[in-house]
């Protein structure tokens, strides 16, 4: 029998509280987000309340920590406001304005009606449709969408009867819509095409019989099969490029699903060489404690003799707590992003004013973290999803952010440098001989920045550049 023994360990650990939780999902929230976050927060809790946007007055500095006891001594409700007191009703609109109108989803249901289906198989194509991606293809496996038809629906269906409705959906508009796959949406747009020439017959061969070639640019082989000279085959392809990779995004009527738009986080301003920086509080509302329910708790505390009626007390003062550190969370939110945005243009000062990007300097999240005293991982949550608006367009926080690579005379540039030399590079190219990887290392060698080949493959993916054999061209 194995001996037992007990032994004390004396270990650290630690554990963010629920608020921590909660203050950390605020931070990372952009503008658009955070504006459903404090309206889904007024509706949860019925001490919040929205309150008519107007500037603070002059010195009125809302005091950061209230307790309860303090709310319950105040003669007049203080108003907590989120948003920053340089913004007024008189600034600009921000946030895009998206037109009415069907989504895809939408539009493709109203085409089904048209269909003579019975009920059974419109049900089955509207599920169908549901499961279909803002960019057009049913990227799920038709079993599995039999499993969640059978356990959502209660109707008992197969990958056999889910393809002939599928059948129906390709029939829809946008052409492609429902594809499984980019050979097969390729196939169907071209399928829809009226009208039958060489081109096109030679193009339906390529997509049906010789797709694997056709996407790795085997273009010698292809003629050769194909048994065309240079300038038919030029003729072939244009008939396959003028078909879409997104059929989704064919469609555009105006639903908000279907059209993407970024709102800025920040505003950046710029006038006689000097900045004025502010978030962008448009549309996020203002909140305030309910005066009510502050009179409520004031009418009942002391008084309440029943147990309902404690009960009821302590409710109330638990959603005040909860309302209050909301608030202040927002307050908080507010100022951590002002305070980290305002040393990154300090840092950026030469970009914010040229809007060139040679003019970035190299900055990680290190530099920043440093100049606000605030964690890496604070900066991290702060610059992730986040905008800024400037003169120059609206420019993602996190492409701010880049590398310090050095040179032969001992200098320091950013990544963002090399990244254009890349892309000139690749534009300038000859797209009969594009150039490897390899030879784009020696000509960044040549120019005096020392660079490996495979932070060459590093830099050229994340610039979304295929590799040279994918980029050739007749």
């Amino acid at each position: 029998m194995a001996d037992l023994s007990q032994k004390q360990i004396l270990r650290l650990q630690q554990t963010l509280s629920p608020q921590q939780i909660q203050m950390i999902k605020l931070l990372e929230l952009p503008t658009m987000q955070l504006e459903q976050r404090i309206k889904q927060e007024i509706e949860e809790n019925p001490v919040l309340e929205e309150e008519e946007a107007k500037e603070r007055e002059e010195g009125d500095d809302a005091p950061k920590e209230i307790s309860v006891e303090e709310y319950l001594r105040e003669d007049d409700t203080p108003s907590y406001k989120t948003k920053a007191n340089n913004y007024s009703k008189d600034d600009r609109q921000l946030t895009p304005t998206i037109s009415g109108g069907r989504s895809l989803h939408e539009y493709l249901i109203e085409q089904l009606g048209y269909k003579n289906l019975d009920e059974r198989e419109m049900t089955l194509a509207r599920f169908l449709v549901g499961s279909i991606d803002d960019d057009g293809y049913l990227r799920r496996d038709l079993e599995a969408v039999a499993d969640d038809i059978a356990f959502m629906l209660g109707i008992d269906t197969d990958e056999d009867e889910l393809e002939q409705v599928l059948y129906i959906i390709h029939e829809l508009e946008p052409a492609g819509i429902g594809a499984r796959d980019l050979q097969e949406c390729l196939v169907l747009q071209l399928e829809s095409l009226s009208g039958e020439s060489r081109e096109r017959q030679l193009a339906m061969r390529i997509l049906t019989h010789y797709f694997d070639e056709f996407t790795k640019k085997h273009f010698e082989k292809l003629m050769a099969r194909l048994g065309i000279d240079e300038d038919e085959f030029r003729g072939v392809m244009e008939e396959i490029m003028h078909l879409s990779p997104k059929p989704g995004n064919l469609y555009s009527e105006g639903g908000t699903d279907t059209i993407p738009y970024v709102t800025p986080d920040f505003v950046l301003d710029l006038h006689g060489g000097e900045f004025s920086l502010r978030l962008n509080s448009s549309g996020v509302p203002d909140v305030k404690v309910s005066k009510r329910y502050l009179d409520m708790l004031r009418s009942m505390s002391g008084r309440a003799t029943t147990a309902t009626e404690k009960e009821t007390v302590q409710f109330v003062k638990g959603k005040i707590e909860s309302a209050k550190w909301f608030i202040s969370a927002i307050r908080q939110r507010h100022d951590t992003l002002m305070r980290t945005m305002t040393e990154i243009l300090d840092y950026q000062r030469e970009y914010f004013l040229s809007g060139d990007k040679s003019d970035l300097r190299p900055m990680i999240l290190k530099d920043i973290a440093e100049r606000t005293g605030l964690d890496v991982s604070t900066i991290s949550r702060v610059v992730n999803s986040k905008y800024v608006q400037t003169h120059f367009g609206i420019i993602l926080l996190k492409e701010l952010f880049s590398e310090a690579m050095t040179t032969d005379d001992g200098g320091e540039v950013s990544s963002h440098e090399i990244k254009q030399i890349l892309r000139d590079c690749i534009d300038g190219e000859d797209k009969r001989r594009p150039l490897k990887d390899e030879t784009l290392m020696d000509i960044l060698n040549a120019k005096g920045y020392r660079i490996a080949r495979r932070t060459v493959a590093k830099y050229r993916e994340m610039l979304g550049i295929p590799v040279a054999r994918l980029r050739k061209e007749l």
